[in-house]
């Protein structure tokens, strides 16, 4: 007999049934309950990942935010993103005091829009998310607290005001009596607090070094910026010949590329700068704890070695 030919298995009460058919009907039977098994593996494999998360991968987040004290502290499960709005002046102490504030608060992720206090007031009112706001003026806190988004400002730090000039300074200003010499003047504008500031200066030196003083001055501008980070740039690449700027900012980077000369104080201006948990906040426990650290003996100190003057100075 062949070897092809199908063996015939009796089957109980029926008719024979042919090996082969017999032996098919097995390996479906296997085959489903194999592939059963895998969706099920599946399925439980996927109910454990989350399905992707916030790093340019489809589905949700992969943290979890939380108010637990300051932000979940002590949890490394659970983490929270404390947005804070600061004044550009503000960049480099509050990068300091925010690496200060994650390392004592586990769990808190600080993040910083820099920019001009007039621009992130604008920003809020139209709905930007923020949980701290800190302001290089009290008018633009104001601003804000006629909105109903601050709740009760504190004030943290005060700055004073210095000309900058470019290193090998061509238009020969080496004091604020030779301001009217420069052919370029670079200011804020007029809603950025470097720019009013700037201008209270000038209208208190008319009665200093004449009448006819500021507006000399003022003739001369070239250029009018929304930051003060963005008027030292100008200075710094020569295409200024002398900007008003925060003495803190003449301590920056480009010292190399600027002559700073002292403003007198009959004509300077004391920058005041407060802070606030704002109103809105999604984190209000976390926010208040950084307001309190900015106040506090360790903020403080950090904010003096960045040219800030305390709060009780005049």
């Amino acid at each position: 007999m062949s070897q092809d030919t199908d063996h015939m298995m009796p089957v109980h009460g029926g008719p024979e049934i042919p090996t082969s058919l017999r032996k098919s009907r097995v390996r479906t039977r296997l085959g489903r309950s194999m592939a059963a098994a895998a969706a099920a593996i599946a399925l439980v494999a996927g109910c454990g990942t989350g399905g992707g998360g916030s790093n340019g991968t489809p589905g949700g987040s992969n943290s979890q935010t939380n108010d637990t004290g300051a932000g979940g502290a002590g949890n490394s499960a659970v983490q929270t993103t404390l947005t804070v709005d600061a004044a550009a002046s503000l960049t480099t102490a509050f990068q300091q005091l925010g690496q200060a504030f994650e390392k004592a608060h586990p769990g808190v992720t600080v993040h910083f829009n820099f920019a001009g206090s007039q621009t992130l007031v604008a920003q809020m009112q139209q709905g930007a998310p923020a949980d701290v706001f800190a302001s290089a003026d009290e008018k633009n806190m104001d601003k804000l607290k006629q909105a109903g988004l601050a709740d009760a400002p504190s004030t943290f730090a005060k700055n004073g005001l210095v000309l900058i000039t470019p290193k090998d300074n061509p238009a020969g200003v080496h004091a604020y009596a030779d301001l009217p010499k420069a052919r370029r003047v670079v200011l804020g504008v007029k809603d950025v607090p470097i720019g009013a500031y700037a201008r209270q200066s000038l209208q208190k030196a008319d009665s200093v070094y004449g009448g006819n003083f500021s507006k000399q001055v003022l003739g001369h501008v070239v250029s009018e910026e929304t930051d003060v980070k963005q008027i030292v740039s100008k200075v710094a690449l020569g295409e200024a010949d002398a900007a008003f700027v925060y003495r803190t900012d003449a301590m920056g980077g480009n010292q190399d590329k600027l002559q700073v000369i002292p403003v007198p104080d009959s004509v300077n201006v004391t920058a005041t700068y407060p802070i606030t948990v704002v109103g809105r906040s999604a984190h209000p426990d976390a926010a208040q704890a950084f307001v309190q650290f900015v106040l506090s003996k360790a903020g403080q100190e950090i904010l003096q070695e960045n040219g800030f003057l305390p709060v009780s100075s005049s």
